[in-house]
């Protein structure tokens, strides 16, 4: 299991072992390893936008932590003993219906109310066709920055074969 976090221009994908130290931070010698202290990823979103990535992947007891770090924008650091308090909106997002996750047993409900205040439904990318000419000339734009070459065009028979490809990777494959 892991859960992309990002804040700000960082992010890391977080396997299960390290979610709760890289999320709240550690003090020196809370746990074996803990050789100095860390901020985690809330103190860095202080004050701006966090961003939980595939938040449906995130395990129930780590769900219960962030539940109670949303709803009093406090938290304790590993092996802290200081309140800390936050100013930081949530955002988060899910590859599946997580209303549907919340009414099993894969994801807390009372978190699933706590953050869908503002719920936005994007459909896949194979049923919004007009977003495959701009997010391909997009790529483009981007990767010929990131190269520093000249951008190409996208020749309308090559336009016209991304257009009928039916994109079950979504968006990241179109970028690939």
């Amino acid at each position: 299991v892991s859960v992309v976090v990002a804040t700000r221009n960082q992010a890391a994908t977080l396997p299960e072992t390290l979610v709760e130290s890289e999320i709240f931070g550690y003090h020196k010698g809370a746990f074996t390893g803990a050789d100095s202290s860390k901020p985690g990823i809330l103190a860095w979103a202080n004050g701006g936008t966090l961003f939980l990535d595939e938040i449906g992947n995130l395990p129930l007891s780590y769900q219960a932590k962030l539940l109670r770090v949303i709803q009093e924008q406090r938290y304790i650091p590993l092996g802290g003993r200081e309140m800390k308090t936050l100013d930081t909106r949530f955002v988060s997002a899910y590859n599946r219906d997580l209303q549907e996750a919340a009414q099993g047993s894969t994801f807390r409900s009372d978190l699933y109310y706590r953050i869908a205040g503002v719920t936005i439904v994007i459909p896949p990318l194979r049923e919004r066709d007009g977003d495959i000419a701009l997010l391909s000339r997009h790529f483009v734009q981007v990767y010929s920055r990131k190269y520093q070459r000249p951008p190409v065009d996208i020749a309308d028979e090559t336009m016209a074969l991304l257009c009928a490809y039916h994109w079950p990777g979504n968006v990241r494959e179109l970028e690939h």
